[in-house]
């Protein structure tokens, strides 16, 4: 039990269902549907379309998602909402003209995007709602305002310069090219309309509609090679999730081209370890974590890809004998010094949703427009703000990753589940880019290796090593940033606080939901 006396946030508890995530109007929502008789399914698409609204610094309608779920008694499913780049999209001709990476506010950067197929298709296949009754609290909050939080007002304000490169960016965004503070009501009419006609006539209106043709005319205007047919032709699909043990529990993740088995490589290697010997708050935890992640990392930038182009060898990448021999170049003593660091564009926006029903089934669920504001390019009739997937492809010829037509990037939202059993006891995400996969793995081994809630496994101090680069939040005591050069590591505190943590323990004995959400964003966990 947390010490009263000192600042923090109780753990939610609930016994019939719960939700999670980073908006506490999107978290009412969720409950709303739950509470009315809807299921998990259900629940998630109405917290994600009402993100897509109310964090248009994280989300939308113009992004991606992914989505794992756990019913009771059955194997966990995974949903691919990753849109894929322009049939025409040419890496030759960015070269060309002297592009090294993708650029984030051009047109080749916006892929199709994928969240509105794979919401249909998770409500269609597993909800028990109508889909437009889903969408009803997001059109309203588009149409009538909502209120910007704290951290909203404070990120918003952060992108006033992107804003302003696009008039009609500034215009939907910025009022006399100015943020919206803390507490002023917010709308987006073009978005209500756009959402209120695909809760009429389906995903078909996104990717067929007149929704589809005010996309692809501002790309075409901007020197984007998309057509209708690039729209018209996507579908989310589902795919085999992949595993790995840690601790007694299974961890479950997408497949790639997302960076899930990141997560499931970082666990396989941190297994070989009696991390829980060390403090979790020490040099000794954050040396053995961040050297792990560093070698981690280094696999994902090699081989990460789109499948459908590349093949992935996902079996060998995280078999237990590679884990081990990677685990051995660890030294608990030094700092790894012939590890090659990759440059990748930063990405740092993104939403979780969380949700478990009364009949136990789980969604984790996680929707992004990749960057802040996205791409910063709005489609004027419907509203939608594009987000820049592609800048998850390389440009280096010959490269699984390379960009290519019909092509999807490799991607670094990650939703993920944790299984004891054969039965789902906890669901969670990390939000943070790049940061994702070793954000789990920092969360998951509080729950497992040190015994925390899920709560105060959210809400410790946290650090990310990727390649050189060793960052960690001002929350880290100086004594261990200093340990840490002894190490041989370089640690600088992080800009922005590392990623965002929501998270439901399922405690299936008690037939309790136990809640956790993130100081670090205005979330809220609440059950009943």
């Amino acid at each position: 039990m947390r010490d009263f006396q000192t600042p923090g946030r109780s753990i939610a508890v609930g016994h019939f269902g719960m939700v999670a995530t980073s908006n506490p109007a999107a978290a009412l929502v969720g409950l709303d549907v739950l509470r009315a008789g809807g299921n998990a399914a259900d629940a998630a698409v109405a917290i994600a379309a009402m993100l897509a609204v109310v964090e248009p610094t994280q989300t939308g309608i113009g992004g991606d998602c992914f989505a794992l779920v756990k019913k009771s008694g059955q194997a966990p499913l995974a949903l691919n909402g990753a849109g894929w780049a322009a049939k025409a999209a040419n890496p030759e001709r960015l070269r060309e003209r002297g592009d090294v990476v993708i650029s984030p506010s051009c047109a080749d950067a916006v892929t199709v995007p994928g969240a509105i197929s794979a919401w249909e298709k998770l409500s269609f296949d597993f909800g028990s709602q109508p889909f437009d009754s889903l969408l009803a609290p997001a059109i309203k909050a588009a149409e009538d305002g909502y209120a910007v939080t704290e951290r909203l007002a404070r990120d918003w304000a952060r992108q006033i310069t992107k804003m302003s490169a696009h008039p009609g960016t500034a215009e939907l965004f910025l009022k006399n090219g100015a943020a919206p503070t803390f507490g002023a009501r917010q709308t987006n009419k073009p978005l209500a309309n756009a959402l209120r006609e695909i809760a009429r006539k389906g995903g078909t209106a996104f990717y067929n509609g007149w929704i589809a043709e005010d996309m692809v005319g501002l790309l075409r205007g901007l020197g984007g090679s998309h057509t209708m047919e690039d729209f018209a032709e996507y579908r989310a699909e589902y795919v085999q999730p992949i595993s790995s043990d840690y601790r007694g529990y299974r961890l479950w993740e997408c497949p790639p081209s997302g960076q899930g088995i990141i997560a499931l490589q970082i666990a396989g290697m941190l297994e070989t370890f009696d991390v829980s010997r060390f403090g979790p708050l020490s040099a000794e935890r954050f040396h053995l974590q961040g050297e792990i992640s560093r070698i981690a990392y280094t696999q994902r930038d090699a081989y990460l890809c789109d499948p459908n182009s590349t093949p992935v060898d996902c079996g060998r990448l995280i078999s237990p004998s590679y884990l081990k021999r990677m685990a051995s170049k660890v030294s608990v003593q030094r700092r790894l010094s012939d590890l090659t660091p990759f440059s990748a564009p930063e990405h740092r926006d993104t939403v979780y949703v969380t949700v478990v029903d009364k009949d136990g089934t789980v969604v984790s669920l996680i929707n992004s427009i990749f960057d802040d504001f996205g791409s910063g390019l709005v489609a004027p009739r419907s509203g939608v703000l594009l987000h820049n997937r592609g800048c998850g492809f390389v440009l280096d010829r010959g490269h699984p990753n390379e960009l290519a037509g019909r092509k999807r990037p490799m991607h670094t939202i990650i939703p993920a589940l944790v299984t004891k059993d054969n039965e789902a006891v906890m669901s969670f995400g990390v939000t943070g880019g790049h940061f994702q996969p070793a954000g789990q793995m920092q969360v998951l081994s509080n729950v497992l290796d040190y015994g925390m809630s899920v709560q105060d496994a959210i809400d410790q101090p946290r650090m990310f090593a990727r390649g050189d680069s060793f960052e960690v939040e001002r929350t880290v005591p100086q004594a261990v940033a200093n340990a840490l050069r002894e190490l041989g590591h370089r640690p600088v505190v992080a800009e922005n606080p590392l990623g965002t943590c929501h998270a439901i323990w399922l405690d299936r004995s008690a037939g309790t939901l136990f809640g956790g959400t993130d100081p670090r964003r205005d979330g809220l966990a609440i059950g009943y």
